[in-house]
């Protein structure tokens, strides 16, 4: 296990042996079920069952910015053979994932210059473009499950926000148009076991950079997220899929939905997930649907330099504050802790 393991006590040793670090406020989180859906109305279904449907999917997304799906079209044996093929990648040697090139130097780990421990993450990644997935005959089986996961997932995440715009009471091309595979993400997630989990986070505390991720974790539970001013705990539910609103759709709903912050806590056990974003082209125009807009009009580019200049500059994103016409990033994100995530996540 160490072998596979990036060297988190030797490259960040000052940090994690930071006399004065501070204990997260994280084991006083209370556990929560989000809401859950079914989402089989939404796939085969037309007429009131899937307006209901829909309303639930939009109901959940004002309410809490996150939501759980189940029937949601991704067999159990495909999921299953995903977190197979991704446990084996990161069981590799860490030299040997470093120099992997079949995902195009996706390999993440810990994170760039963190100050405090409290914007340090103890995870490693593969953050990999889904127009970048290689043609290698390295880890020829884990190439197969992605490309056969994320087409399945692509589909229900463009199902998802065309419910989401319906909601709204709008029709739109935006999503088919812009949401490709040339455009979004797929990001695979380990949580090593911590040996410090009370002054560590998995991740830190952030939101995401598009319109919506689905995420399919593990039954190790961990994720946290805002709720009412608080920090709560997510029950894992490994027979469901997590969706979560993103900063683009917070800006095209004009804060109908909410982007909403959340992170990771560390754990001594071993935890995976893996995440798809659904991001559109550089290029497209990010516009709130409805008159007086709370937020300027931008690309999705603009948007992607202003979070890096954030990370550069100040140590972490402060992802729409810088796109509101007016008010104070009070209003938007009163909790935020700053994330020194430079990616879509």
């Amino acid at each position: 296990m160490d072998e596979c393991n990036p060297p988190f006590e030797k490259a960040y040793k000052d940090l994690l042996c930071d006399p004065h670090a501070p204990l997260l406020d994280t084991v006083s989180a209370q556990d929560y079920d989000l809401p859950l859906i079914d989402a089989s109305p939404l796939l085969h279904k037309t007429g009131q069952e899937r307006e209901s449907c829909v309303k639930e999917i939009g109901r959940a997304s004002s309410e809490w910015g996150f939501f759980q799906v189940v029937n949601h079209g991704i067999s159990g044996q495909l999921l299953n053979t995903i977190r197979r093929e991704q446990e084996k990648l990161f069981r590799l040697p860490f030299d040997k994932k470093e120099k992997l090139h079949i995902f195009k130097d996706s390999y993440r780990w810990g994170t760039p210059n963190p100050k405090t421990l409290e914007k340090f993450s103890w995870s490693e990644a593969f953050h990999i473009p889904l127009s970048g997935i290689s043609e290698s005959e390295e880890i020829k089986s884990l190439r197969y499950a992605i490309e056969e996961f994320t087409t399945k997932v692509a589909d229900l995440s463009q199902k998802l926000a065309e419910a989401l715009v319906e909601n709204m009471g709008i029709t739109t091309r935006l999503f088919a148009e812009n949401c490709t595979m040339n455009s979004c993400y797929l990001r695979l997630n380990r949580y090593p076991p911590c040996p410090m989990p009370l002054e560590i986070f998995g991740l830190v505390a952030h939101t995401d950079s598009d319109f919506l991720t689905v995420l399919c974790q593990d039954h190790i539970g961990g994720l946290q997220l805002m709720k009412d001013g608080m920090w709560v705990t997510v029950k894992p539910n490994p027979d469901a899929l997590i969706v979560n609103v993103g900063d683009l759709f917070q800006v095209l709903s004009n804060n109908m939905y909410k982007s909403v912050e959340h992170r990771v806590i560390a754990n001594k056990q071993e935890r995976f997930s893996v995440a798809y974003f659904l991001c559109p082209s550089h290029d497209t125009l990010i516009t709130s649907y409805k008159e007086p807009s709370l937020y300027k009009k931008f690309t999705f580019c603009e948007f992607q330099q202003q979070v890096q200049e954030d990370v550069k500059t100040i140590g972490y994103k402060t992802g729409l504050v810088s796109f509101r016409k007016s008010s104070s990033s009070f209003e938007l994100y009163p909790n935020y802790l700053g994330s020194t995530t430079s990616e879509v996540s």
